[in-house]
């Protein structure tokens, strides 16, 4: 049988917790995922990059996009990663933009860096079946490190919190990026 007594004091203890508003939970929540650190790291060998190449979009009388990408595949023949910086013709900025397999965290933004250099943070922008898309701004500075850079590393960060890396090529980069574009598809739109 339980005590009356520990029911009521139990009741009383309860009563005097605090709680938080919705804004401070908020806060906290944010400040709490923020503070989760990876558990390990391993680095991703078993993924095969294709070569850069450049592609351009012109539909109507829209100015020109043109995407500089590299992607890298399991050994299954699955994509494992799809790197595009993406221009658009009279526009002073560039987009960065990340492909990687569903099942990261996303409270960990995507991280790149050159030859071991600054780390530049890509948060992730939204998920579908079969990829998740990090995506920024590139400043003017990553962009003239990737020209002149050996090796872009990419890390993301699992849902078990497993920091995985991965190596990428920039040996071509800077000259398909400077380059005339491999193919320049065109829509034309009748009125």
């Amino acid at each position: 049988m339980i005590d009356p007594r520990v029911c009521l004091l139990a009741v009383a203890a309860a009563c005097a917790i605090p709680i938080p508003d919705a804004a401070a939970g908020e806060k906290s929540a944010h400040a709490k995922s923020a503070e989760v650190g990876t558990r390990g790291q391993r680095e991703a060998k078993d993924i095969t990059y294709g070569e850069w190449q450049k592609l351009c979009f012109k539909a109507g009388g829209a100015p020109i996009l043109c995407r500089t990408s590299i992607a890298g595949k399991f050994p299954t023949g699955q994509m494992a990663v799809r790197i595009d910086l993406i221009e658009r013709e009279g526009t002073p900025t560039a987009r960065l933009q990340l492909f990687v397999p569903v099942g990261m965290y996303l409270q960990h933004p995507a991280k790149l860096s050159v030859d071991s250099g600054t780390s530049y943070q890509v948060p992730y922008s939204w998920c579908v079946t079969n990829a998740c898309i990090a995506a920024d701004v590139a400043s003017p500075k990553i962009i003239k490190e990737m020209e002149s850079g050996k090796m872009l590393t990419l890390e993301v960060v699992d849902s078990s919190l497993l920091a995985l890396t991965t190596s990428v090529p920039l040996a071509q980069f800077a000259a398909v990026h400077k380059g005339a574009p491999a193919k320049t598809m065109e829509q034309d739109i009748d009125e």
